[in-house]
């Protein structure tokens, strides 16, 4: 079970800002659900003052994903774009109270949506795709910029750290060399620019792959059975809180029972790789009744799950729809 502080805890049971920004001027999306994490940051920006006066995030992933991208929207309103610009991923872990190690990877994603919204409002380009030949970790779509930046701002100096951050290596670990090289050259970089101290840096040879591979194993097998680590705590049900429109008129409702199925079976190989799985119950209205299985089966951090499905149909659908978790009744 991580070691969570009370504002973790807090900003993801009661998540400030989260949403979609109807007026947004600024939008940045970094990650993918098929890697188990994805956001999408709406900025409403001052056109005069470049001054941010509203902020709000869609996310999918674990409990310190919501709350770091809830902390993020509160660090930067108010800001100018050229204060925001200079939050770093320590910054939104500090806000918090800190995060595990293992969950830093949540507030590089922030930091990232970031970068992206901004040079969105500024007509600039952000990549977060691969360039030709740098991908480095194929199994969470890694590479080699993204290594990179992470070490140098954080001063990583293990292979563990960069995992945590990043999830590059967090698979089947085919990458260690070149996590290795690029460990190497960014430390011995930050050593000659005297921001690490020689001692600390990392050298070839410093870690070994069937080690770290076995400890990830080991992680893995201890996340699943509490599975949500946060989740444990709270028992109330998750139920709507408002009716919602009618559906569609322009769209019969086996056409949308077909897509919300097409919906679901896109993500529940992401589900089923973390202990738990969904299967579609019922469809009334703009209502969809779903059972949850396995891990995700009576945790509070369904609600993390609801809320990624929830998303996928919106944008899949163009419609509003409610996400109702139901008891297994087999």
């Amino acid at each position: 079970m991580w070691d969570y502080s009370d504002k973790v805890k807090d900003y993801f049971f009661n998540p400030k800002n989260a949403g979609v920004l109807g007026e947004a001027n600024a939008v940045g999306e970094v990650g993918a659900i098929s890697c188990g994490d994805a956001l999408k940051l709406m900025l409403k920006v001052d056109p005069e003052t470049e001054t941010i006066q509203d902020a709000k995030f869609q996310t999918f992933g674990c409990g310190s994903a919501i709350a770091s991208s809830s902390a993020l929207t509160e660090l930067i309103i108010g800001k100018t774009l050229e204060e925001a610009v200079s939050i770093t991923n320590q910054d939104i872990a500090d806000f918090l109270g800190g995060l595990p190690p293992e969950k830093m990877h949540c507030s590089v994603m922030g930091y990232e949506a970031l970068q992206a919204a901004i040079a969105n409002f500024r007509g600039e380009e952000w990549h977060d795709d691969h360039e030709e030949g740098a991908l480095v970790c194929k199994c969470f779509g890694v590479d080699e910029g993204v290594i990179e930046r992470a070490i140098r701002m954080n001063k990583l100096t293990s292979i563990e750290q960069v995992t945590d951050y990043t999830k590059a290596g967090g698979g089947c670990l085919t990458c260690f060399d070149k996590l290795e090289e690029l460990l190497a050259k960014v430390n011995g970089e930050l050593v000659a620019e005297g921001l690490l101290a020689e001692h600390a840096a990392y050298r070839i040879g410093g870690s070994d792959a069937a080690e770290l591979k076995a400890k990830a194993k080991a992680k893995k097998e201890a996340e699943k059975a509490p599975v949500r680590e946060v989740a444990a705590q709270a028992t109330s049900p998750i139920a709507p809180s408002s009716p919602l429109p009618p559906p569609s008129a322009g769209m019969t409702n086996l056409k949308k029972i077909r897509l919300i199925e097409e919906a679901i079976e896109e993500l529940r190989p992401y589900l089923k790789k973390d202990g738990g799985d969904c299967e579609l119950v019922d469809v009334d209205g703009n209502n969809v009744m779903v059972n949850l299985k396995g891990a995700c089966m009576g945790c509070q951090m369904a609600s993390v799950t609801i809320s990624g499905i929830q998303e996928r149909l919106i944008a899949k659908l163009g419609m509003p729809i409610r996400i109702i978790p139901v008891k297994n009744t087999h």
